[in-house]
């Protein structure tokens, strides 16, 4: 973000930058703590970015996160447009795509226990880290069974190359919702942007999380109540990890160029606290 602050706007190539050095970032605290502890380099991520500036949103993403925009149609009704594209291997053109790339690896995309997986192992084809699937000298040997590849990688399996969109917001986007793949396995898009739409913003993260929960629950044939009682370790095969963080755009705030507090959201506790767009103008 540095650049910037020197250059007093955003562009798709400043983010894309901010992501790569991200991605660089990352590769070097494998590097040095490899040695001690492997299992780092089995870490990864994906990544979504939402920077709105001068009536402008731009959204990058990598993996299977999902940035969906609520705006106001005919008769009030409220219309879901999703903005990003999900790099998952489930999806048949990211299986094209992987198959392009890698025409000589029969393996580079197959079907294991009812889900495509790359390598067999992992579902999306970008993300932050999984360094092993990046650089063959941090492929893993047979004592780690789950991340062992018969024959090691000579060229990253997965990228960290982010898809990059932007759009003028209009008076009728109403909010924008950014949440990790968990929420959208239970929810579709119309209903995580009624549900934003018709309920107070307070608390509204939270209640698009237990309308997911209560799905996962009802997919299960049980009952919410009863989810919450598994413990965490065996939570995982009930439902993913889900984060969710909704934006609401004020239009009359935007408009009046008024500057806002800088907000910093750190496990779900809403602090205040300097950011590195702190001498920026235009941010909203």
């Amino acid at each position: 973000m540095r650049v910037a602050q020197e250059n007093g706007s955003i562009s798709e190539d400043i983010i894309r930058n901010a992501v790569s050095a991200t991605e660089d970032g990352f590769l070097t605290l494998v590097r040095r703590s490899y040695g001690i502890k492997p299992l780092i380099a089995a870490m990864g991520s994906c990544c979504l970015v939402g920077v709105i500036w001068k009536g402008t949103l731009y959204i990058a993403n990598l993996g299977d996160s999902r940035a969906v925009i609520g705006s106001v149609g005919r008769s009030n009704k409220i219309i879901a447009e999703q903005l990003t594209k999900e790099h998952n291997a489930s999806k048949e053109e990211v299986r094209r795509e992987l198959k392009s790339l890698h025409p000589e690896d029969s393996q580079i995309v197959v079907m294991k226990q009812g889900t495509w997986r790359i390598k067999g192992i992992i579902q999306v084809s970008r993300s932050i880290g999984d360094a092993y699937l990046k650089r063959p000298e941090f492929s893993f040997d047979p004592s780690f069974p789950r991340f062992h590849l018969p024959e090691p990688i000579r060229r990253p399996v997965l990228t960290a190359e982010p898809s990059i969109c932007s759009r003028v917001l209009r008076p009728n986007d109403k909010f924008i919702i950014f949440a990790s793949d968990g929420l959208w396995e239970h929810l579709t898009n119309q209903e995580a942007v009624e549900i934003v739409h018709t309920n107070p913003r307070t608390g509204i993260a939270r209640r698009l999380l237990r309308a997911a929960l209560n799905e996962a629950a009802r997919k299960r044939e049980m009952r919410y109540k009863d989810l919450q009682k598994i413990g965490k370790g065996i939570r995982r095969f009930f439902h993913d990890d889900i984060t969710v963080v909704v934006v609401y755009i004020d239009h009359d705030l935007r408009c009046k160029n008024v500057t806002v507090p800088e907000l910093s959201i750190k496990g779900f506790i809403d602090t205040v606290g300097p950011s590195n767009f702190r001498n920026l103008r235009g941010l909203e």
